[in-house]
């Protein structure tokens, strides 16, 4: 079992408290760390039958053992839908709450938990989590755009804050443009908070939908997929959108959960590179997410 001695960056302490009060730091008991892994082939379905010997997990070139496996079929999910409502997105707001709605609709099931958020120059939490897609599709149909852009604040804030619970599948949902003008924390520590948490973003890019993309911010939201183990989309029309949605859906009923106790447990602040790899999986592809870090305070 690796014991760190640390205070957690996303603990909410009751008011008038400070982390000074606590005294001696928070003792946490990391047993494990959990990789959701997605396996296609080569043509890009989805490999759902794969056995517990086929899979081998690396951390920093190092071989572990894995303790826990099971296919991601009936844990619960814990989806965070973010959407921006930056000014550079209003004339697309329409047919992004529309396919939210509907995306919503057809992903919860009766034990998951989503809510919604929206950010421009600030991150709002428009409902929290619930398990009634209708309550939720109601206060995306009241969303409105307007003001900056501050994605890199709204992951980070989103992954501390809200997406902090044990056996749950925790995602961002993420529409945007990706461009950020106006945030306070920087593409790095927004990375470093969502390895922490333990989230996958799935990115679904919106500058397409107009006369001109982003290149940057298309760059984002690439990066912030590949680093949570999640994929970008960039739809150029309602029906890709709609299309995005429905894949992502699929993915999330068709992951793999590999858990394994690091062979090495120092809390060194290194960041810590995951390999996953198919025995005798020519042809097939893995994605999941690239690491962690442990903090060594």
């Amino acid at each position: 079992m690796l014991s760190l001695c640390y205070l957690l960056p996303w603990l909410v302490l009751p008011a008038g408290l400070s982390s000074q009060d606590l005294g001696e730091p928070i003792r946490v008991e990391v047993e494990a760390v959990n990789v959701f892994v997605t396996v296609t082939d080569s043509k890009g379905r989805f490999v759902t039958d794969l056995t517990r010997d086929r899979f081998v997990v690396y951390e920093d070139g190092v071989p572990q053992t894995i303790k826990n496996f099971s296919h991601e079929l009936d844990r619960p999910l814990r989806i965070a839908l973010l959407l921006d409502t930056s000014s550079s997105v209003k004339l697309k707001l329409g047919f992004e709450q529309d396919a939210a709605v509907n995306f919503l609709r057809g992903v919860m099931r009766y034990n998951d938990q989503a809510l919604v958020a929206e950010f421009d120059r600030g991150v709002t939490i428009v409902n929290d989590f619930t398990g009634s897609p209708a309550v939720l599709s109601d206060q995306i149909r009241q969303m409105r755009a307007g003001g900056g852009t501050a994605l890199w604040d709204a992951l980070y804030l989103l992954a501390r804050d809200k997406m902090t619970a044990r056996n749950a599948r925790k995602t961002i949902i993420l529409l945007s443009d990706g461009e950020d003008l106006h945030s306070k924390y920087s593409w790095e520590e927004a990375r470093e908070m969502l390895q922490a948490s333990e989230v996958t973003v799935y990115a679904i890019g919106t500058s397409r939908f107009g006369a001109s993309s982003s290149k940057e911010g298309e760059e984002n939201l690439k990066r912030i997929a590949e680093e949570t183990g999640g994929t970008a989309f960039f739809p150029y029309s309602a029906e890709r959108l709609e299309e995005a949605f429905d894949l992502i859906n699929t993915e999330l009923r068709s992951q793999y959960t590999l858990t394994y106790e690091p062979k090495n447990k120092q809390p060194d602040g290194r960041f810590r590179r995951i390999e996953v790899r198919i025995i005798d999986g020519k042809g097939l592809k893995v994605r999941h997410r690239r690491g962690y870090m442990i903090p060594d305070f």
